[in-house]
């Protein structure tokens, strides 16, 4: 015998065409959350590209980024001298066949290269940088000051080049000096910082 299928009454009688929930619906509508956003973004509003930060642009900020682009080895105290006066000696033979031995070119190269000298040490031997970097200045000066017959004479060249170039000595080794004082007042904020910082739980 066929038994039909009851509906309890707390549900009312079905309704053909009631309307499915918003679950049920496709299209747009269900896709796009509340408010008028897709995305996380307003609805129509064109995506603004982010900004740079304020003196990205700036040649500060760019020689910074240059600098860390290359290389950062970390040199000894012995190195470093080592480095800067072979560094001299080879930019002093090749003043002397490009550009005739002039002390003003070689005054000029002798800058960066200090620079670099007193950035590629390690921690360990800053002060090396101040005094390594005469000692390559004079190094380098051999293959460019005019010199006379003898020992005696190239000496004396030596020391005249010294005296007349002595403006590009002092520069350079001021700007090695900076960069060492720099270095050493980060490091002791940076171990400050560290004792300063609380133990991790």
């Amino acid at each position: 015998m066929e038994q039909h299928r009851t509906r309890p009454a707390q549900y009312g009688p079905r309704r053909s065409g009631a309307p499915l929930p918003a679950q049920g619906r496709g299209g747009a509508a269900a896709a796009r959350p509340p408010g008028g956003r897709v995305a996380g973004r307003p609805v129509g509003r064109p995506v603004q590209p982010a900004r740079p930060a304020p003196g990205a642009g700036s040649p500060v900020a760019r020689v910074v980024r240059a600098l860390r682009g290359m290389p950062n080895p970390r040199l000894t105290g012995l190195g470093s001298g080592l480095f800067c006066a072979a560094v001299m000696t080879l930019l002093g033979f090749l003043d002397g066949l490009l550009f005739g031995a002039s002390l003003t070119v070689y005054g000029v190269l002798f800058v960066p290269v200090s620079l670099l000298t007193a950035l590629w040490v390690r921690r360990g031997d800053l002060l090396t940088a101040p005094v390594v970097v005469p000692i390559a200045f004079a190094v380098g000066l051999v293959p460019v000051a005019e010199s006379g017959d003898g020992l005696g004479g190239r000496l004396m060249g030596l020391v005249t080049a010294l005296a007349t170039e002595a403006g590009w000595l002092y520069g350079g080794t001021l700007v090695a000096g900076s960069a060492v004082i720099v270095r050493r007042i980060r490091l002791v904020r940076r171990r400050a910082a560290a004792r300063n910082r609380p133990p991790a739980a």
